[in-house]
């Protein structure tokens, strides 16, 4: 019996372009890929379609959604092996659509194309940074989703990020990042700052992705921090504040324990920090060990430049 696996890392999105803009294009924006925590799917042939292990209830939702548009043919068991924490900010739903996805294709033997599949998953409605992390891996920018379009937006830019950097990712014990229809309603209240918007692309542009071409984990680390602050900044009346409640404190001792630079990951209340190496991630991980207290988790994961993994054996 065919059985797919799929896994796909967790993305880190560090912020939106232009997220209140009124052009011809809104949003855009830009993330990255880490290898852990990471949506891990199994799908067998069934005679029905069917779900089963964490976030089952979601899996089988898209499974229901996709399977239709692959025509008649028998149906699938799908296993959710691992899934990401919901809610936190590092693109849970996204990732495990995406990965229910590509693994009916791949049982089915076909093939498609990102756009399609996030099309055919119900995703990128928003952003398409899940996407792209999803099917390339690495750093990506997007491009913003053009007004009465269904097509998630373009992307523009994806680079590897260094082999030797870590990313130390803290996901504190708090309350979860606003999704759903408060996520809907804060980007109704949002009024165009075109101001913001220019500063933000000013940092992107001529410092975030310079500094990493150039492999300047400084130079990246600084602009990333200020990137997030404007951003933040953004969103602060619909979160109380530039980050996360939670968040907040934690983004400080990143960056005060050592971090080149340091954000929360959209509504959080996940946070990262970006290092160097590997020994240096382990000793930020260290200290900020008390700065997260019980309940919550830091680790040092390295970031991925393959996108998502399928396998059929």
């Amino acid at each position: 019996m065919t059985t797919v696996r799929v896994e796909a890392a967790a993305r880190l999105h560090m912020g939106m372009l232009d997220a209140s803009g009124d052009g011809e294009r809104r949003f855009g924006g830009l993330g990255v890929a880490v290898r852990r925590p990471a949506a891990v799917v199994e799908a067998t042939q069934s005679d029905d379609v069917t779900a089963e292990g964490p976030d089952a209830d979601r899996a089988l939702a898209v499974a229901r959604r996709v399977r239709p548009a692959l025509g008649d043919g028998p149906g699938a068991r799908i296993r959710v092996v691992e899934a990401i924490p919901p809610h936190v900010g590092l693109g849970s739903g996204t990732k495990l659509a995406l990965a229910v996805t590509a693994a009916l294709f791949a049982l089915a033997g076909r093939s498609a194309d990102p756009v399609t599949m996030a099309r055919m998953a119900g995703r990128g409605a928003r952003s398409a940074v899940g996407l792209w992390t999803f099917a390339l891996g690495g750093l990506v920018v997007e491009g913003g989703r053009r007004h009465g379009s269904d097509d998630p937006a373009p992307l523009l830019v994806r680079h590897a990020m260094p082999e030797e950097w870590r990313c130390v990712l803290a996901i504190p014990a708090a309350e979860p990042g606003l999704s759903g229809g408060a996520e809907e309603a804060a980007f109704a209240d949002l009024r165009p700052d075109p101001e913001r918007s220019a500063q933000i692309a000013q940092v992107v542009l001529t410092s975030l992705l310079p500094a990493l071409v150039e492999r300047d984990v400084a130079e990246f680390g600084a602009a990333l921090t200020r990137l997030q602050r404007l951003v933040g900044d953004a969103f602060a009346s619909a979160q109380g504040g530039t980050y996360h409640p939670r968040a907040a404190g934690l983004v400080d001792a990143l960056v005060r324990h050592g971090a080149a630079g340091a954000g929360q990951s959209s509504w959080g209340p996940a946070v990262y920090g970006v290092v160097g190496s590997e020994d240096e991630g382990r000793a930020l991980a260290r200290r900020l060990a008390a700065d997260v207290g019980d309940g919550g988790r830091v680790e040092v994961v390295p970031f991925d430049n393959d996108g998502a993994r399928v396998e059929v054996a």
